[in-house]
């Protein structure tokens, strides 16, 4: 298992300049090796982030094959759906196209159905019978330390049998979800966290620092690189590290 590395800068500006530099790397290295780019997205701040930073990198975009860490099971026209908001803010921003998303069939009623219909979408691009292993993993936190859908003290936690999990009892709405299990998360080659702002900073001590056992703290690569990205707020409370 890698080390973690905290790269701590002045401002989100700056957070967003670094976290788009080491995807453009990151980019670079699969794409040489593999002729492919997979990579998971998260929604929340990690949105705008991305909006902001993307279109600045240089990159073969036509070898990007874009993921969802998690996904609200709504329509893709709902303010809820991940896929929804890269679709309206990155697509025509960046040339990428639908085609290239990897996304929930957002027809489906249950997160059961959601969650094993996304299995058998995702193991077209993966080699069969092993663990799928991306690239990257671009990652968020909640205030409670929950990272995709997996949230403090839920039995999802522990699920190893399956690659995306249904969750029908989110404690933060939308209730029905499907999200990459930790199996999965922990074998990805990179694993990253950009967060910015003091209403972070509470929640960053409890993981980088305190070592708390939260979700977010459980990310850890077996095999890979795991970079938390922070601006001088999210960071106030670990400095002393």
């Amino acid at each position: 298992m890698s080390p973690k590395e905290v790269k701590i800068v002045p401002s989100e500006e700056e957070v967003i300049k670094t976290l788009c530099e080491l995807i453009q790397d990151i980019a670079r290295t699969a794409i040489q090796r593999d002729d492919v780019f997979k990579v998971g997205l998260s929604g929340g701040s990690l949105t705008k982030f991305l909006t902001v930073g993307l279109p600045k990198i240089e990159t073969d975009w036509a070898k990007w094959r874009l993921f969802f860490c998690d996904e609200r099971v709504v329509p893709v026209e709902s303010a809820d759906s991940t896929y929804g908001v890269y679709k309206s803010s990155l697509i025509g921003t960046v040339p990428l196209t639908e085609e290239q998303f990897i996304k929930i069939d957002p027809h489906l009623k249950t997160a059961e159905e959601a969650a094993k219909d996304y299995i058998q979408k995702m193991a077209v691009h993966f080699p069969p019978d092993s663990l799928p292993r991306f690239h990257l993993l671009l990652l968020g936190m909640g205030p409670d330390g929950h990272t995709c859908s997996l949230f403090p003290d839920h039995r999802l936690l522990e699920e190893t049998s399956v690659w995306v999990a249904p969750i029908t009892n989110s404690p933060k709405p939308p209730a029905s979800r499907i999200t990459l299990t930790f199996p999965v998360v922990n074998n990805a080659e990179c694993c990253i966290f950009a967060l910015t702002g003091a209403g972070k900073a509470d929640i960053v001590k409890r993981v980088l620092k305190d070592e708390e056992p939260l979700p977010a703290a459980r990310v850890k690569p077996t095999d890979g690189k795991l970079y938390w990205i922070l601006d001088n707020s999210a960071a106030a409370h670990i400095t002393d590290m």
